[in-house]
């Protein structure tokens, strides 16, 4: 197997690898990344055998041939080259199962020599190659993972918390990422011509997460859902994941059908005066509490022997006063994803639920339960 690539072109491919590899062993299939070449074409793939990736780039080949290298070693070894031409030679000989790969660039006296593994060790992807595929816009479905991929739950004995909930619904798609004690909802329509129709899944977040950080920003993403899996394809890269077998709770008993009362702040003011305060909060409680007046919101941390801290800004509101104890760190992540200059708080009593959305309101929203006041 011989063939001459481009630095830069490998690199950026690898190191999605990287993001999918799991296993850290140096002996271990699952640490390598299988590379096989045919028309001038360099095959690559990764697995942790729950998550999937296969890309493609171009490359000049002498020999045709696939084998299995350490991914971490391979991406060290590039990353200290030069840029430019890289040459991969391996001479396999006899029945062995492993042997020496020689990486040097083209036109410099460099040369690695990196153990490799037979790719006949490596295990076998599941086909999506002929299951039926729908588009959504690459830049709604990013928006998407990011309102929700951050709620779901890391308490692996509520295994089905642990994913992302995405089901068809009528015209639209939704994502709802929950923990138990609070709730991520983001919801888009389907395009035009997108006739389909899956099953309710759950689906882990390492795959959204790598999903939402290397799709384009234009163009559409392709998904197919079937066989307790989920595909993803856009541009050269093709992802495949199992998805979590499990019950989801029923989200929507959790949306409340009417709220009395509402306050709207500016983001910008809220998320500066939460910053400040949130010095002086206890980390692991995370408490702190809103006090909701007439035209003014103050937000307090609990005094802790370190001290305490309070702020007060504008907001729209004209009503009774209450005051909410809420988990800063419920607060804090959605407040990232809203990019409206407005936000807006719902509520109905001070120990009953309370939604956090953008405002003008959006296809998203956050519901969070308040905490027991101290």
């Amino acid at each position: 197997m011989k063939f001459t690539f481009d630095k830069d072109a490998m690199i950026k491919e690898i190191a999605i690898a990287q993001e999918i590899i799991s296993n850290k062993n140096v002996s271990s299939i699952l640490s390598n990344v299988l590379l096989t070449t045919s028309n001038n074409t360099l095959y690559i793939k990764a697995t942790d055998i729950k998550v999937n990736f296969e890309t493609q780039i171009p490359v000049q080949v002498e020999e045709d041939g696939s084998t299995t290298i350490y991914c971490d070693k391979f991406m060290g070894i590039l990353t200290s080259l030069p840029s430019g031409e890289i040459e991969f030679n391996q001479q396999v000989s006899g029945d062995e199962q492993s042997t020496n790969a020689i990486i040097k660039p083209v036109d410099k006296r460099i040369k690695f020599e990196i153990k490799s593994i037979s790719q006949e060790k490596f295990p076998e992807f599941t086909s999506a190659e002929d299951v039926p595929y729908f588009e959504v816009p690459s830049k709604e479905f990013k928006s998407m993972i990011s309102e929700t991929s951050f709620a779901v739950s890391e308490d692996e004995t509520r295994y089905f918390l642990n994913g992302v909930y995405f089901e068809k619904k009528d015209e639209y798609i939704n994502l709802v990422g929950t923990d138990g004690r609070r709730l991520s909802f983001a919801s888009k329509p389907l395009l035009n011509n997108v006739q389909i129709d899956f099953p309710a899944v759950i689906v882990h977040p390492k795959i959204l997460n790598i999903v939402q950080k290397h799709a384009p920003e234009e163009g559409n993403i392709s998904i197919a859902v079937i066989d307790k899996m989920i595909f993803f394809k856009f541009g050269n890269y093709k992802f495949g994941a199992v998805l979590i077998d499990g019950q989801f709770p029923n989200y929507e008993r959790v949306i409340p059908e009417h709220q009395e009362h509402s306050f709207q702040v500016n983001k910008s003011d809220f998320s500066s005066a939460l910053k400040r305060v949130s010095q002086m909060i206890d980390k692991k409680a995370g408490r702190i509490y809103l006090n909701i007046n007439s035209g003014v919101l103050k937000i307090t941390s609990p005094q802790s022997d370190l001290g305490s801290a309070d702020e007060e800004i504008p907001c729209e509101y004209d009503g009774q006063s209450y005051t909410i104890a809420l988990n800063y760190r419920y607060i804090d992540e959605p407040l990232k994803t809203i990019d409206t200059e407005r936000i807006t708080f719902e509520f109905t009593e001070e120990m009953k639920a309370l939604t956090m959305r953008p405002e003008p309101a959006a296809e998203f929203f956050h519901i969070i339960m308040p905490m027991q006041k101290e």
